[in-house]
Order: C-alpha cells, then structure tokens, then sequence
C-alpha cells in the first residue's frame, strides 16, 4: 500500500471511531436527554469562564515546559514563535493528541526553519515533558483501581516503570548529545529537569482544578481523587481518535455510577470549556501575528528605502569618475 493510501485509510478509520464513539454516547443518552440538559443548564457561565480561563492557564504552562525543552537543544526561535506554534495544536489536539503534535511541529518549523531544531530533535524535545505527565498518572494511578477494577499492584509496575524510563531518558540524554536525541538536552541539567516538572505540576494542576470545579458545580459529589483519574482517563483517551466525545467519554468510564447523564454532560462542558480556552490562546497567536507583521512591514520599507538611495548615490558616484 503506498504511503498516500495509507494516509488516507488512517483518517478513514478516525473519522469512523470518531462518528462511531459519538453515536455510542447519543445513544448512551438518549432516555435521559432531560437529565443530560438539566445538568447542562445547572454550570454558572462564571464558573465556565473561570474553568476556561485554568485551561489557558494549563496550555500556557505546558507550553512555557516545551520552550524550555526545546532551547536546551540550542535552537534560537524566540518564546513568540514557539507560543503561537502551540496554540494550533492547542485547537487541533480537540481531535487527537496526536494530530496536535503534528500541528504544532509543523507550524514551528515552517515559521522558523533555520531557528528550530528539525523534526526528529522536536519529537524528542517533547519526551521528557510527557515522561513527566506518565510519571505524574503513574505515582496516582490507583484513583483507577476502584473505578476500573484494576489489579491493586498495577500501579507499583505503572511507577516503576516510568522510574526506569526517566532513569533511561537521562542517560540517554548524556550519552546521545547531538542527533536526534539532541531534543533530551534539557535532562542533562538538574535545573533543566526542574524546570519542566515544575511547569507540568502547574498544567496538572490546573486541569485537576477545572475537573473537580465542573463535577461539582453540577451536582457530582467527588474528590480530588476523582478529579485525577478522571484527567488520566481523558489524556488516556485523548490518543485516541475519540474527537470531542473524549470528555463525556472519560466521566461515564471514571464515574459512571453517579448517574450517565449528568457526568456526560459534565464532560462535555469540560470539553467547551477547554476549548474555549484554547481559541483564546489562538485568538492571542493571531492577533500577535498580525500586529508583528504591522511592525516589520514599514520597517522593510524603510530599509528598502535606505537601499535604494544609497543605491542610486552610489550609481552617481560611478558616473562621476
């Protein structure tokens, strides 16, 4: 199969787990659509904003930890570029994790080409931001025991697996400094490794925040337990091509048992709200664009200008003698 093909047959099979996930939880809803509304109705538009505006928070600390990953490889794109590149993908990670990956790599190198590392030095610039996100779900993943049914000795293998892969990460970073696995510079320093888990901690956090906010401005009687393996399901999900439906997906999976409809519409407006929040860091990107591109644009006619004077000077000059 060429790679065309297979391209196509990847989004073909997104767009139908997408559709068929969807359609699951509509029919999922359907006999309890009043409840479903009644808990959509119940969030006050302040809490909403307030919940929006943690997500922005989250996007900009997580993209604060990815500017720091990627100039410890030495690249010299300025903190401007790299925001603006991350709030695409903050949009397009609305359809998978993967897809907003993608889009924010590309839009970085094709801002700043010369400026940023190439593509194998940004994919392993993100490991250890995600390396820290895994060993975050990891140390907390018995939240999933009850709700999941999953082994109680699950999570020790879950930590001790992410210890050996961080322990790995920084010998690799060590041994390998240039290359592709330049992108794990920022290991090399404790101050680097600091650095990024404290921005992570903060986008964590701030996720956790806006979970237990929304569960319980509707009616949902959790804890911050809850709030957590709720998030780990949602990142959990997210890589997979489950679109929008991803929130209400995660609540029904973690909480269930509080009633369908109300944690699906809790999930849902963790949804609208995320992505309220990243169309403003979008809006923000945009208008930075356009308002640096109001800047350069007389300047180049400036210069343009003293170029053409001095060479018209100079053609006189020849002239002359």
């Amino acid at each position: 199969m060429s790679l065309s093909g297979s391209a196509t047959s990847r989004r073909v099979l997104a767009g139908v787990v997408t559709t068929a996930a969807c359609v699951a939880l509509g029919v999922a809803l359907a006999s309890h659509s009043d409840d479903f509304a009644t808990a959509l109705d119940s969030a006050p538009i302040a809490l909403l904003a307030l919940v929006a505006a943690l997500q922005l928070v989250a996007l900009l600390a997580r993209t604060e930890a990815w500017y720091v990953s990627v100039h410890a490889t030495g690249a010299t794109a300025s903190r401007r570029r790299l925001y603006r590149a991350s709030s695409v993908g903050s949009v397009a990670v609305v359809i998978n994790g993967q897809v907003g990956l993608a889009a924010r790599l590309a839009v970085l190198r094709r801002s700043c080409p010369r400026e940023s590392p190439r593509i194998p030095a940004l994919l392993a610039a993100e490991l250890p931001i995600v390396a820290t996100e895994a060993a975050l779900a990891a140390i907390f993943s018995f939240t999933l025991v009850g709700p999941l049914g999953l082994p109680w000795w699950l999570p020790i293998i879950a930590f001790a697996v992410m210890a050996a892969v961080g322990y790995g990460l920084c010998r690799l970073a060590r041994a390998r400094p240039r290359g592709p696995w330049s992108g794990l510079a920022v290991l090399r320093s404790l101050e680097g490794r600091s650095r990024v888990v404290a921005l992570v901690i903060v986008a964590v956090l701030a996720q956790i925040a806006r979970n237990y906010l929304v569960l319980r401005a509707i009616g949902v009687p959790v804890s911050l337990l809850d709030s957590i393996a709720v998030l780990i399901a949602m990142v959990t999900l997210s890589q997979l091509p489950f679109g929008p439906s991803v929130g209400a997906a995660a609540t029904v999976l973690i909480l269930g048992t509080h009633g369908t409809a109300i944690v699906a519409a809790a999930g849902v407006l963790l949804t609208a709200t995320g992505t309220a929040g990243a169309l403003c860091f979008a809006v923000w990107a945009a208008s930075d664009l356009l308002t640096e591109g109001r800047i350069s644009w007389p300047a180049t006619v400036r210069r343009a200008g003293r170029g053409a004077v001095g060479l018209r000077a100079a053609l006189a000059d020849a002239r002359n003698r």
